[in-house]
């Protein structure tokens, strides 16, 4: 099997090179990659990359994920979010690939405390999840074997997060002041990584294309920003690093203390049943990656 990852170098894309290195011949390309296109600005160098290395699968792990600046670079979250996924699902269906994609809560209106089914109505709230919810669409509309995965509360080892920020500021200060109003659930790279692998196996050419469509990826269990925090200041401190904050002075706050340019959702909360059941999967508690990253970090 050929697989063909843009996003190579992403929180996502990292992870993807470890975990779907085993299932095939894998070539990996980011918007810097100079023998083949990995720039999904250009829509037609893309295009040409699909025809020249003709894969089985394409596992598109590139996106724009600046929320708050999409507010005001509107045409480029576009461009990379909806039209380079169109460009990517015409090309998958000219040359008879699969298309991994990854998209995210922000389709949701972030309303109510009910975890999102694949089919809930879907109301962005801002450019970031309007031009994910259009790559959706187009890519439903263009390819028939998708698997589109969305998902929640990225994080990594490698490269920024919040766990990092908040050990960075509770070296520095006494007490942290922390949302508590948003829910969702911390889920790393690395498991979005390997459930992805599993998925892919199980879309080989061939493969029914009944398991084709979306389906929500998140770890298990749910916390608040604040309850995110807590956790993360408590294992540092029974690690022994030196702090200045403990979980008790990590003070909750409403969304409403630090405005965005952009609306963030109130529930990001993500039903994984139709994943873990289509593809037998058991996908583990958010506490479980958190505390290996942790692990991993400090």
């Amino acid at each position: 099997m050929k697989i063909l990852l843009f996003g190579k170098n992403g929180q996502v894309g990292w992870e993807l090179q470890r975990s779907l290195a085993p299932l095939g011949d894998l070539v990996a390309l980011d918007r810097h990659s100079t023998d083949l296109c990995g720039d999904l600005a250009n829509l037609g160098g893309i295009s040409d990359t699909v025809r020249q290395v003709r894969p089985d699968v394409i596992v598109n792990a590139a996106a724009y994920t600046a929320v708050d600046k999409a507010e005001s670079d509107a045409a480029n979250a576009h461009a990379i979010n909806a039209a380079a996924p169109g460009a990517l699902a015409e090309a998958a269906k000219a040359t008879g690939a699969w298309l991994v994609h990854y998209s995210t809560d922000y389709v949701f209106d972030g309303s109510g405390s009910k975890p999102w089914e694949e089919g809930d109505p879907t109301g962005p709230l801002g450019v970031y999840g309007r031009t994910k919810l259009e790559g959706e669409q187009r890519i439903a509309a263009q390819c028939a074997n998708h698997l589109i995965l969305r998902t929640s509360w990225v994080y990594a080892a490698r490269g920024g997060n919040f766990a990092k920020t908040m050990l960075r500021l509770a070296r520095e200060r006494d007490r942290l002041t922390v949302i508590n109003d948003q829910f969702g659930a911390p889920t790393g790279a690395d498991l979005l990584a390997d459930v992805t692998a599993h998925m892919v196996r199980s879309a080989l050419p061939g493969a029914s294309d009944r398991i084709a469509g979306i389906y929500h990826v998140a770890a298990a269990g749910e916390t608040s920003w604040h309850g995110y925090a807590r956790f993360v200041v408590d294992c540092a401190s029974k690690a022994g690093l030196p702090l200045k904050t403990s979980p008790d002075t990590v003070d909750p706050v409403p969304t409403t203390a630090f405005p965005t340019p952009a609306v963030r959702p109130h529930n990001s909360r993500l039903n994984t049943a139709k994943l873990q059941g289509c593809f037998d999967l058991k996908l583990p508690a958010w506490q479980q990656g958190v505390a290996r990253m942790l692990a991993e970090i400090t």
